[in-house]
């Protein structure tokens, strides 16, 4: 009996480094921050951005999260600003995600529209202004790890 297996097209390691980037933040296994990037994900059709946070130890329930809608991207120096396409398991305010209690983990992503690809550092802005918003400021993922860290496995599910 003849059969006829059709090979799926094979990339070479840089041809596929070309076309998509997924980054593991090593900063995300430093437990002591209560809010961590855990990984950014570039692709021709998006950028994902995985985080992790840990609830409050000020209030007795953990409190509460919520994300701006009109949140954004920006490449450092670039002034252009990308702005979020979807939130990923954190509401968009005024609604709002309430903790059961203290030092509850929560994970969630932020889909923003594709970056260029030379991209390696940029900052994340939920709102700039007074507040506890979550900003992240020069990003630099050029360096981070390219495959999932063990400890991740127990703590991030997306």
């Amino acid at each position: 009996m003849d059969t006829k297996v059709k090979k799926k097209r094979e990339l070479d390691w840089k041809q596929d480094q070309e076309e998509s980037f997924k980054g593991y933040n090593p900063e995300a296994l430093d437990h002591t921050k209560d809010l961590r990037i855990k990984a950014i994900e570039l692709t021709d059709d998006y950028t994902r951005i995985d985080f992790i946070y840990r609830s409050s130890d000020y209030y007795v329930n953990g409190g509460w999260i919520a994300m701006e809608a009109l949140s954004y991207i920006s490449p450092v120096g670039s002034g252009r600003k990308y702005y979020l396409l979807k939130a990923i398991n954190i509401p968009l305010a005024p609604m709002k995600h309430y903790f059961k209690r203290s030092g509850e983990l929560h994970t969630y992503s932020l889909i923003f529209p594709a970056l260029p690809k030379s991209t390696r550092q940029i900052d994340i802005i939920e709102k700039m202004a007074p507040g506890t918003y979550f900003n992240f400021f020069n990003v630099n993922f050029s360096s981070w790890m390219n495959v999932v860290h063990p400890a991740f496995d127990g703590v991030c599910k997306n």
